[in-house]
């Protein structure tokens, strides 16, 4: 964890400023959601909620869209994002880097969540299994991304003796959906990739199911953690995340989106419990929260 920040309940994440002085309450909340997909799409998409978060805190809020995670980790650092939902394999350097204290994700109506990694190719590939990637290119989406690099890299080197540069060749195609369009145009031969952004890209129809075929899928992990800076007035937190545990998702242009990939509602969650298999990926592969 970063210097500037303190955890003295053992939480692992950071807990705010015991001096008053150093919380901050803004008048205009900034609230960004993570760069996997048309920022435009999700502009729209979380129009219903921001709306709440506006009614139930008595804030401004505004939607920030950012390009990259590296964008939104600067952002939430330097103190210009106050509450955000970080992909997976984000949290974590969100957490150390930027004061992020994430406590809650998106569930199903019967409270399972998670997605998986899959490893995609184009449907007609003579690419049948993960040994057939021996010599090949796959697309990546971001180094710090769980399902998009972390997580598939792992699973290559360890189940299959397969490393970057040796056994197959890497690109990063900067996000989910430029690596799934690219598989499904035949751009790329192969692509790591959260398979609940797919879902939602076929649902919406930008791809058809038939364009691409899976050779491999993971264990299921936690989904794109939401919370907040650690420094926001303790109260402006409370009623933060009163908003995401009381919003009724029926009829909203949240539920319009997400239930796509089968998401019904907010539930709580704790870094330290729900991100543990995250955090052993990346001790597996020797990742350190540093900038």
């Amino acid at each position: 964890m970063d210097a500037r920040f303190c955890d003295e309940d053992g939480d692992l994440v950071a807990d705010p400023p015991k001096d008053r002085s150093q919380w901050v309450n803004p008048d205009t909340i900034i609230f960004a959601y993570t760069p996997v997909e048309d920022p435009a799409v999700y502009r729209v998409a979380w129009a219903d909620f921001l709306a709440y978060l506006e009614q139930v805190t008595g804030k401004k809020v505004e939607f920030f869209a950012v390009d990259s995670n590296a964008a939104q980790l600067e952002a939430m650092r330097a103190g210009r994002l106050h509450v955000a939902g970080f992909n997976t394999g984000s949290v974590p350097f969100a957490v150390n880097f930027a004061g992020f204290v994430p406590f809650t994700m998106m569930a199903k109506a019967d409270g399972s969540f998670g997605y998986e990694m899959e490893i995609i190719v184009p449907a007609n590939s003579d690419i049948q299994s993960i040994e057939d990637l021996k010599g090949r290119q796959i697309a990546f989406t971001e180094p710090t991304s769980n399902s998009g690099y972390k997580a598939p890299s792992a699973l290559l080197s360890s189940q299959f003796n397969m490393v970057e540069g040796r056994d197959f060749n890497a690109l990063f195609s900067g996000g989910h959906d430029n690596s799934i369009l690219g598989v499904a145009n035949g751009d790329y031969e192969a692509a790591a990739i959260a398979n609940s952004v797919m879902k939602r890209m076929i649902e919406r129809g930008v791809i058809s199911a038939d364009q691409v075929r899976s050779i491999y899928r993971s264990q299921t992990f936690p989904t794109t953690g939401y919370g907040y800076v650690y420094n926001l007035d303790p109260e402006l937190a409370a009623k933060v995340r009163e908003a995401f545990a009381t919003f009724n998702w029926e009829g909203t242009s949240l539920q319009q989106e997400f239930s796509k990939s089968g998401e019904a509602q907010f539930i709580p969650i704790t870094y330290q419990e729900y991100w543990a298999v995250i955090r052993q990926i990346d001790a597996a592969l020797g990742v350190k929260y540093v900038p």
